[in-house]
């Protein structure tokens, strides 16, 4: 007689390799897992622009570049070029309306305060034109970056990206 395993054995251990394959699968969701790294780079994009502004306007004695200074306090810009009044997309976040003209950061590009204008890392819709992040000049002096295309990911709700420096 031989020694080995049945067709039986074999087809039960390979189902129960799947089985635990599939668990596994759908325990560690992996879309979420997807739209948390998108999330994380976008609070890292934010995180940047606002350093770069803020580090301009020390570096000026208090004051902002003349893009930002022009800006209306309180109302949203997104950071972009395109110089079509087109910027008045929709933002994820419902509470933001964005204006139709954009902030454009190429100043900050020229003067190393910034490697490159971070665009959004999964709107399809987001170049350097739209990037996606917005733009407010608060009253006291401060700016606030955000993000419009916030995921789910492993949350219960859509996380508010922005930072104000």
């Amino acid at each position: 007689m031989k020694k080995g395993f049945t067709l039986i054995e074999l087809l039960i251990v390979i189902a129960i390799i799947a089985a635990l394959s599939a668990l596994a699968f759908v325990a560690l969701n992996p879309l979420a897992r997807f739209q948390d790294s998108r999330n994380a780079q976008r609070w890292n994009d934010v995180k940047i622009i606002a350093e770069a502004i803020k580090l301009q306007q020390i570096d000026n004695q208090g004051v902002y570049d003349d893009e930002i200074l022009g800006l209306t306090e309180e109302l949203v810009y997104q950071i972009g070029e395109d110089d079509q009044g087109l910027c008045a997309d929709t933002c994820l976040n419902p509470t933001v309306s964005l204006q139709a003209d954009c902030v454009d950061l190429d100043t900050y590009l020229s003067a190393d305060y910034l490697q490159s204008i971070p665009i959004d890392p999964n709107d399809s819709e987001a170049s350097y034109n739209e990037t996606r992040y917005y733009l407010i000049k608060n009253p006291n002096d401060t700016v606030t970056v955000g993000a419009c295309s916030e995921e789910l990911g492993s949350n219960e709700t859509v996380p508010e990206i922005m930072v104000t420096r």
